[in-house]
């Protein structure tokens, strides 16, 4: 008994001290970093007393990037911006060359290859993508089989508030990220679940299922999340916009209509992506006419590389006829005013107004940006089932 007591009190001490080794009791001063003060600008911090220069690099800087950080006598560097508008911003410290992540801030996100730290400056659209205390929708990570492309696969799909208590059934968005991306593109970068979460609440946007897949055939899942295990992931994979994907979009379609409640019918079926998900959102929609009502193109990609040779990219004039004489209820185009995509985007218009078909188009500043998908979900989103 007594060498029980014994032995409990030891465990109790060690257990202590290895607390304590987390704390800060050498009373060094906390470092917050970055810090969104009340003119909306933002301070950033970082201890490297020993480095001999420090460079902030986000896209709140604009076109001023990288810019200096400020030295101190205690080895602290730091940077205040000038007021920016309300977003979502990325940033990088580079020391001595070396871009490294912000050791005082958990927050960070994946992009393709690249991790990043964020912040997100509250007001405006911003407040769109923040965790409001509002009923909240339930994200998923599911496999399905893949016949034509023989694997299982893995898709994110949000469900909205109210699903798993309900039988009601649902609209589908089917949601396409963009080159390099994966199934977890939307949710992390997009902000996907907070801004249908945030705009079903307030009744802007019809409550639906949003259906977020792997745009990349040659995956089975996000890198490190399937057998393959953990690669340095990269823009462009075998079958990248050769027409296997929308050759074998219809697998997703099928385990959708089969695994949740929805209206299985074209009015209650909407696509949209960005970039090669909008170059996907185009030709799926195309391929497949009497699918899809509403049609999203977010700075799409347009014609098929030369090389590719699939049925999917045949008799295109014909086809596109074909789906706009069934009578879409929303075909939307928006694409920032310096984005590359710019001129193949305009001829793309310029070949719909030819044809005398309607389209919404919205044009924004900035270019390739997930800030501006991010305010093109948002917009489009709220035309969606009415």
């Amino acid at each position: 008994m007594l060498k029980k007591l014994l032995f409990a009190m030891l465990l109790c001490t060690l257990l202590q001290v290895q607390a304590q080794e987390n704390l800060n009791f050498n009373n060094n001063k906390e470092i917050t970093s970055p810090e969104i003060n009340s003119d909306k600008s933002i301070t950033f911090r970082l201890m490297a007393p020993g480095a001999k220069k420090v460079e902030l690099q986000g896209d709140m800087l604009g076109h001023n990037n990288p810019v200096p950080m400020n030295k101190q006598d205690d080895g602290l560097w730091t940077y205040t911006t000038p007021p920016v508008k309300p977003e979502l911003y990325s940033y990088s410290f580079i020391v001595d060359g070396l871009k490294i992540r912000d050791a005082n801030n958990v927050y960070q996100i994946r992009d393709v290859a690249s991790v990043v730290n964020v912040v997100i400056v509250p007001g405006g659209k911003a407040e769109n993508y923040l965790v409001k205390d509002v009923p909240h929708g339930t994200v998923s990570k599911r496999w399905y089989k893949s016949p034509g492309n023989e694997k299982n696969r893995r898709i994110s799909i949000y469900t909205p508030p109210g699903y798993e208590e309900g039988k009601n059934k649902y609209p589908v968005l089917y949601l396409l990220h963009g080159m390099g991306g994966d199934e977890e593109a939307w949710l992390a970068l997009g902000r996907t679940a907070q801004i249908l979460d945030n705009l079903i609440a307030q009744g802007k946007a019809k409550p639906m299922i949003v259906v977020m897949p792997n745009g990349n055939v040659a995956q089975g899942a996000a890198p490190g999340e399937d057998s393959k295990g953990m690669y340095k992931p990269t823009m462009q994979l075998p079958h990248t916009m050769d027409g296997k994907m929308e050759e074998t979009f219809m697998d997703i379609v099928k385990f959708i209509e089969v695994s949740y409640r929805v209206n299985a019918n074209q009015a209650n079926r909407a696509i949209a992506g960005l970039s090669m998900g909008g170059f996907h959102s185009l030709h799926i929609s195309r391929f497949y006419p009497k699918t899809f009502d509403y049609v999203g193109l977010f700075s799409p990609a347009i014609m098929a590389f030369s090389k590719t040779t699939s049925p999917v990219y045949e008799n295109f004039d014909v086809t596109l006829k074909k789906q706009f004489s069934n009578g879409l209820k929303l075909y939307w185009i928006g694409i920032g005013k310096t984005d590359f995509l710019y001129k193949s985007v305009a001829d793309y218009r310029k070949k719909l107004d030819e044809y005398g078909v309607k389209y919404t188009y919205s044009e924004s500043e900035g270019g390739h940006t997930w800030s501006n998908w991010r305010d093109y979900l948002v917009n489009f989103s709220q035309q969606l089932f009415k």
